[in-house]
């Protein structure tokens, strides 16, 4: 288990557990205390705080930016955790062997057991599979997104999870002191989208559930959030497993992928939770790349105030795949992200230029026809299932 450097100027953590450190009783280490009656060695080890990424070679690029964010705006040695989206891991492992800090969750335990229980959740949600079966999706809409579940199961006694198309623009120490007063923590404002992207409003059990009225302070994107390691365990979930089954399941929506399940969790299980941008609103910045934030040295700011994060969601990761080929990709902040992709390696950046007008006609090409045969297969299963 590694742990990071404590605050400049924060006194050792071994004279009065003071800084990041915080020593528990454990067989892991221990010391001879000096003036102990009898000899008895007391027993210590860290409380260790750090960051899990999911992500796969597909969003390597994000991955690269995201982590050299980290550690210019965050802190140079904090552990971070790379949770596998799938197998396809090839570049991401090579880069986890650079990088002493940095480790890939391999716990396949951890990761079979959530990706059992999302399967079971969203199985039992007889709106999704027909909706999902109609589109000719699998059983469970991108599975691999339930994985960050596991990062209740890792190493880090607190933790940030990122989702990988994000840049870390300052300093998560306000954070994982908040996680000294509450289980659950946000930064978001999903709070102010409509409510059907987290829970569907159709659903007569949703009043029965949750107070409507108090569900807008509640909900938050599970692209970015913090909390402890256990507060899902498999206790508390294999009881909320079996409310999902037994129907409740009907309230999430289907117009995100782990988000309703997350949001559904956390409010059924009554964590407590503490969202900045609901509950200090005049105080925090924006995060999402639709703002106008300003841009100085490569951090962004909103009205004079640093963010924390930049959060590039919805846009595909192919995007930045064929900026970082070349390409003249029109992205928000494109230069702010390019920097931190480049950090270490400046003299590859590309000089971009247009892609060539037979790449365009290709894609063009190629989007128009995977729309024509989706259509067809559309209208296929309509009539198989009239039939």
């Amino acid at each position: 288990m590694r742990n990071y450097s404590p605050a400049p100027n924060a006194p050792d953590a071994m004279n009065g557990c003071v800084g990041r450190y915080i020593h528990i009783l454990s067989c892991r280490d221990y010391w001879e205390a000096p003036n102990t009656p009898y000899g008895i060695n007391l027993l210590l080890t860290t409380m260790t705080d750090g960051i899990y990424i999911l992500g796969n070679d597909v969003v390597f690029d994000h991955l690269i930016a995201l982590l050299n964010s980290l550690e210019v705006n965050a802190a140079p040695n904090i552990p971070v955790c790379i949770i596998p989206y799938n197998d396809n891991l090839q570049k991401v492992r090579l880069e986890i062997a650079s990088r002493s800090n940095v480790t890939l969750f391999e716990n396949t335990d951890s990761i079979q057991y959530w990706e059992d229980f999302a399967t079971k959740a969203w199985t039992s949600h007889e709106k999704a599979q027909k909706t999902w079966q109609a589109k000719g999706w699998a059983p469970v809409h991108c599975l691999g997104m339930h994985r960050k579940f596991c990062c209740f199961d890792g190493d880090f006694d607190k933790f940030v999870y990122f989702d990988a198309d994000t840049l870390s623009m300052g300093s998560l120490d306000y954070i994982y002191q908040k996680l000294d007063e509450f289980d659950w923590v946000a930064n978001d404002f999903q709070y102010k989208s409509d409510l059907n992207y987290v829970f569907d409003l159709s659903s007569e059990k949703l009043a029965e559930i949750f107070p409507i009225d108090k569900l807008e302070s509640q909900i938050f994107c599970a692209g970015w959030f913090a909390s402890k390691k256990g507060i899902l365990n498999r206790y508390n979930s294999a009881e909320l497993l079996n409310k999902l089954m037994s129907g409740e399941a009907e309230v999430l929506s289907l117009r995100g992928t782990d988000q309703p399940l997350f949001n559904y969790l956390v409010a059924r299980s009554s964590i407590s939770f503490y969202n900045f941008a609901y509950h200090q609103r005049e105080q925090v910045t924006g995060n999402h790349w639709s703002s106008q934030f300003e841009v100085i040295d490569c951090i962004l700011y909103d009205r004079g105030r640093r963010l924390t994060y930049l959060h590039y969601m919805s846009i595909s990761a192919a995007k930045f795949t064929q900026l970082c080929a070349g390409e003249d990709v029109e992205i928000p902040y494109r230069d702010v992200f390019l920097h931190y992709r480049y950090l270490h390696s400046p003299q590859t950046q590309p000089q971009l230029a247009p892609p060539s007008l037979w790449v365009s006609l290709q894609r063009n090409f190629k989007s128009w026809g995977i729309q024509r045969v989706n259509n067809v297969l559309f209208k296929l299963r309509i009539l198989i299932n009239k039939n």
